[in-house]
């Protein structure tokens, strides 16, 4: 059976058409889900064989409840469920733009009969598809009507044109999923069949003919209507306990990510402080003793010595701390940009090579000048340059070698970072990107630094998409390997090595 609407059909319309037309409550998607459920409820329990006119979303949460009715109900009975014509709408872009969604309990509950999953429209056995166009008036209604001679109803949703001029800051249309309906729902056999008469005028001359000769009864039975009611609140009920539910749940989350959070904080300030104190209690300890009256000049000397090193400690973490709060604060903002590494890696490597001569390292970098280029946050590529360039020198020993090299791996381009250096302690490898975090060496050797530069690679790096990892021996050095995320085709690269 073929059925087709005429697209200028509203039922909205045609109920407001009646003469002293029942009011429309403006009511959440929920209550509409618990009216239907209660309908259905009704029906099945007085075993109401009746004729369905259906539009309803074609969500499970939904089409369940046309199913439960169909498979409860012994007597036969007939469903006529509209739907937009898919294959219309395909050209047509703007067709779904009024649809809106409301959510209910633990599931969503999309009040639109045009989303992409409503061509699978559900296989009853009486199951008879009804058209309608994209631009039918109906797109923006849902109803459930219920025809039978015990007992006639409907239940009418209408979603009010949004606002135009309602947009967020974005410059997008606000669509609140939760926006309230007017809602209509109705027993008067009037309004019913005002309605049932205008969807048989709106039937399209190809369309395959329907019974016309129902007539509503005037009124239902009182005691039908007490048992509707009845379902009607018990029904409410327990979607609103559904809703209380997940409130209280999402509340209980949301108060504990605040108490992680706080915990975090307070974990942060205390490890701050007590970075703070441990160079304030050498510089006090060194002052102490350089008021001693038989200070000899090279004990004075050593203690200067090591004021200057708790100076230049502190300055590094104080210069840290402002730096990552500076960079959590602002890097979701922090456009990303594309870079070419062979930009960057030279030039850092450059001004590193009079610290590594001096130590008597062999630096040297290999990075193809036809890679290409990644993405990274401005500045981002040389900041992280620097501060593992920095730690691979800083932790090996002179005569030692420290090699930069570069290559395409898949979709990213590999930066590698490897020296034999004093190298971790498998076990302390899951904690060097830990703030304040210092690598501990057998031999206790104070590298100085604030333990922040690797904490800020990381972070550069989840922003644009990117991740390192390491791999290290103690006492045979270790290599870093950053990921960054390659922009368009990667060509044959040619690789150039400059020591």
């Amino acid at each position: 059976m073929n059925i087709s609407l005429a697209k200028d059909l509203s039922v909205y319309q045609l109920v407001m058409g009646v003469q002293a037309p029942p009011k429309p409550l403006s009511l959440s998607p929920a209550t509409l889900l618990s009216l239907v459920r209660a309908q259905i409820d009704l029906l099945i329990e007085q075993q109401i064989a009746a004729t369905l006119w259906v539009k309803l979303p074609p969500e499970k949460i939904w089409q369940s409840e046309l199913a439960r009715y169909q498979s409860s109900v012994s007597a036969s009975s007939l469903i006529y469920t509209c739907q937009i014509d898919e294959s219309a709408k395909a050209g047509d872009g703007g067709a779904g733009e009024d649809e809106g969604a409301g959510v209910t309990g633990e599931e969503n509950i999309p009040l639109s009969s045009s989303s992409p999953s409503s061509s699978s429209s559900p296989s009853f056995p009486d199951h008879v598809p009804v058209h309608l166009s994209p631009d039918s008036q109906m797109r923006r209604e849902n109803f459930l009507m219920v025809l039978s001679p015990q007992f006639c109803s409907l239940i009418l949703a209408h979603r009010p044109l949004k606002n135009r001029k309602n947009k967020t800051t974005s410059g997008k249309v606000n669509t609140n999923k939760n926006q309230p309906l007017l809602i209509i729902n109705t027993l008067e056999g009037r309004v019913i069949q005002q309605v049932l008469d205008g969807i048989e005028q709106a039937i399209t001359p190809e369309s395959s003919p329907i019974p016309v000769d129902f007539i509503c009864p005037t009124a239902p039975q009182g005691a039908l209507m007490n048992q509707l009611f009845a379902k009607q609140l018990l029904r409410q009920d327990e979607i609103n306990r559904q809703i209380i539910t997940v409130r209280t749940t999402k509340l209980q989350q949301q108060n504990q990510e605040l108490q992680n959070k706080e915990q975090l904080k307070d974990e942060y300030l205390k490890n701050v402080c007590q970075e703070l104190r441990t160079p304030l209690t050498h510089m006090k300890t060194a002052l102490s003793l350089l008021n001693s009256p038989n200070l000899k000049p090279p004990q004075r000397q050593r203690y200067l010595q090591m004021l200057n090193t708790q100076c230049d400690q502190q300055n590094s973490l104080i210069t840290g701390l402002l730096e990552l709060v500076q960079l959590e604060r602002n890097l979701e903002a922090i456009a990303l940009e594309s870079v070419r590494l062979s930009d960057i890696v030279p030039g850092v490597v450059s001004t590193y090579q009079p610290l590594a001569q001096e130590k008597g390292i062999m630096l040297a970098y290999t990075v193809p000048t036809e890679l290409p280029s990644i993405w990274c946050v401005s500045g981002g590529l040389r900041q992280i340059v620097i501060n593992l360039l920095h730690n691979s020198i800083k932790f090996t020993a002179n005569g030692g070698q420290v090699w930069v090299r570069a290559r395409i791996q898949g979709d990213y381009v590999q930066l590698e970072f490897r020296d034999t250096g004093i190298g971790i302690a498998e076990s302390e490898i899951s904690k060097i990107f830990d703030r304040f975090y210092r690598v501990r060496t057998a031999a206790n050797e104070n590298y100085g630094g604030a333990g922040l530069g690797l904490t800020i690679v990381q972070q550069l790096l989840v922003r644009c998409g990117g991740s390192i990892s390491v791999k290290s021996k103690l006492y045979e050095g270790s290599t870093f390997t950053v990921q960054l995320p390659s922009v368009g085709d990667t060509p044959k690269a040619i690789a150039i090595e400059n020591e």
